[in-house]
């Protein structure tokens, strides 16, 4: 896929307060550029929290040439998140005032923001019709989110292990990782983008307990040695990760992603999530994860029955949350049958 950058030639308005003007927005799409009477259809992909906009880059075995996603046959589409500092504004981009990154001066993010901009892109490109939207974890929560801000456009929704209404049990995860970020004495000084590093760390531990099982844990992580006095597999992996993320992510891109988490609320003005969600035009087909604590199936299931004519599909994993990222065999099998 090849990346491309849109930049938005007027002011835009963040639905918390605040705008900018020049708003940018990393996206990739097939090589193939996408042309006035183009007759491929096209499929849309959201990606979740510390992804980025190249989805043959996290999500190989299903997308690019002859896969699942062809991007040969198919014209893909993923744009970055805003507040991702893979290339779209956040925190982390210079601010044309103080040329320096803008830190906590760039306004507050939510989930809406980030549909809006995606859906500038689309614009952008003269897409009218998107065949197939398909998100998992927060990239489920833009494409349901989608699917209501502009009923006539995507066809067909597929939202993996995701809500629609943030619960007390995400945002105290998403608090914890906050916490952990400001533990660190360097994240509110500003001075660079190295600062908040050790706590960037620590969040990404929390996060991934969040986002495993026990099982997955006990099947990977345990410890070999049956003679073991102190266990450090698990202690290992998680530090390991933790130093994996702060490589390649910055603190305060990880703060306003968890921030837009919290925010959320697909019923917020429109009279409550089923209200919300019984507005909505697109064939929706819900996939949970039966060992999924950070989004239950429970939620999956709730979204399904208030969609007119929306499916529930689940599948099977020890990794928890992340089985969206790992079951490949078995999404494909539900996926398959409803590509265009």
């Amino acid at each position: 896929m090849i990346k491309h950058k849109y930049i938005h030639d007027d002011i835009f308005e963040f639905e918390a307060g605040g705008s900018i003007e020049g708003l940018q927005v990393a996206y990739h799409t097939s090589e193939r550029p996408w042309q006035e009477g183009d007759t491929r259809k096209v499929i849309w992909i959201c990606h979740a929290l510390t992804a980025n906009s190249d989805p043959e880059e996290w999500w190989p075995q299903l997308v690019g040439p002859g896969k699942l996603f062809d991007t040969e046959k198919y014209f893909v589409v993923c744009a970055n998140m805003l507040g991702s500092p893979y290339g779209s504004s956040g925190p982390s981009s210079i601010n044309p005032n103080t040329a320096k990154p803008y830190y906590f001066d760039f306004p507050l993010i939510t989930v809406r923001d980030i549909v809006k901009a995606n859906d500038l892109v689309r614009k952008h490109l003269g897409i009218e019709t998107i065949d197939l939207m398909i998100g998992g974890s927060i990239g489920g929560f833009q494409s349901l989110e989608w699917a209501v801000m502009e009923p006539d456009v995507i066809k067909r929704v597929v939202g993996i292990a995701c809500a629609v209404k943030c619960t007390a049990w995400l945002t105290a995860y998403n608090e914890s990782m906050r916490m952990a970020l400001e533990a660190d004495p360097t994240f509110r000084e500003c001075a660079s983008l190295s600062g908040g590093e050790t706590g960037l760390k620590c969040a990404r531990s929390i996060a991934l307990i969040s986002y495993r099982s026990y099982q997955g844990y006990n099947l990977k992580q345990s410890e070999t040695d049956v003679d073991f006095l102190f266990a450090s597999r698990a202690g290992s992996y998680q530090r390991y990760q933790g130093q994996k993320l702060a490589d390649r992510f910055d603190a305060y891109s990880y703060y306003y992603l968890c921030a837009s988490a919290d925010s959320n609320n697909i019923g917020r003005g429109r009279g409550g999530v089923e209200a919300a969600l019984g507005t909505i035009k697109s064939d929706c087909t819900m996939i949970g994860i039966d060992s999924d604590q950070l989004f239950p199936v429970c939620e999956q299931k709730h979204i399904a029955s208030c969609i007119p004519g929306a499916v529930y599909h689940e599948i099977t994993s020890e990794f928890g949350h992340d089985g969206f990222l790992l079951e490949n065999d078995q999404l494909t099998a539900i996926i398959e049958p409803l590509l265009p």
